[in-house]
């Protein structure tokens, strides 16, 4: 990393990467966020600025590891170290940080073709349908990520509606100094709820897999970050239960967290896992929609 003065008077630091990929040998100058502000070409020492702001920060950083690249033979014969992958500079459109709690099931809603008027025929024949359960599911994230939203001020960063690559999603991620959590939203609106070591039961119903399936998206999870970042990077699964009446927890080994939407506050003072850079990385990466295009 890179502190140069800025030419708004302040400091700037600028972090530069390789990426390469796709033909292409570049470094990036990224701001701490993850957001690139510019890139040299590592072949031809073209320097391209992104944001003008920062024009004089990128040209003297990349001029500086470009001539230091240059002035670093490697032995003939040796093997070209290996490169952390990267992923493309963040564009609006890759950015992730903008979804909204429930963002996939509000387009599943909107895009479902139902109008009011079947919706109010279906509620008076009292006929479940898919519909049903993307609304109540919207319910339930759109509490939770209320929750999740008010620990920013302890230092945490939230991520709302993550598409993964099989048209699932992870429905909220925490990142901050307590650790990443992967967090699993399920509305039970006035259900009594039993959770034990490996399943999960609603009003003595059939056992559901809730607990293995919170599992596994973490392990999911934990992979993506894990190999763009660098760094070890524990994910922990959580369920959190909406609208239930009661919430009964007897597991003894159990290696998920659960919680009611509002005990979510819980996790705000969890810290001694990732310093504060790494949780930016951390974001920088879980941000980008190219990150989870194959996870």
């Amino acid at each position: 990393m890179l502190r140069a003065e800025s030419g708004r008077g302040g400091l700037v630091e600028l972090r530069v990467t390789r990426w390469k990929r796709y033909g292409q040998d570049r470094l990036y100058a990224n701001l701490p966020n993850g957001t690139a502000v510019g890139w040299a070409d590592v072949r031809t020492g073209d320097i391209m600025v992104l944001v003008a702001e920062y024009r004089d920060d990128v040209v003297a950083v990349l001029t500086r590891h470009l001539r230091n690249d240059s002035e670093s033979v490697m032995p003939q014969g040796a093997p070209e170290a290996e490169t952390r992958p990267m992923l493309p500079p963040l564009t609006s459109a890759d950015d992730l940080s903008t979804n909204r709690p429930g963002e996939t099931l509000r387009d599943l809603l909107n895009n479902s073709g139902v109008g009011l008027i079947e919706r109010l025929v279906l509620q008076l024949l009292r006929r479940r349908t898919e519909w049903d359960s993307w609304r109540k599911g919207l319910a339930g994230e759109k509490r939770v990520g209320a929750e999740l939203n008010r620990l920013a001020r302890h230092g945490w960063r939230v991520l709302h509606s993550l598409p993964l690559a099989d048209k699932v999603d992870v429905d909220h991620l925490l990142i901050g100094p307590g650790g990443v959590f992967s967090i699993n939203t399920k509305h039970h609106h006035r259900r009594a709820v039993w959770v034990g070591d490996d399943s999960v039961k609603v009003d003595h119903g059939k056992p559901a897999p809730y607990a293995r399936k919170s599992r596994a998206e973490a392990k999911r999870v934990t992979r993506v970050l894990e190999h763009y970042c660098g760094f070890p990077v524990p994910v922990e699964p959580v369920l959190v239960f909406v609208g239930v009446t009661d919430l009964k927890v007897v597991a003894t080994q159990l290696s998920v967290r659960v919680y009611q939407e509002r005990q979510v506050a819980a996790l705000a003072p969890l810290s001694g896992v990732l310093t504060a850079e790494q949780v930016e990385q951390v974001y920088s990466v879980a941000r980008h929609r190219q990150a989870w295009s194959q996870a």
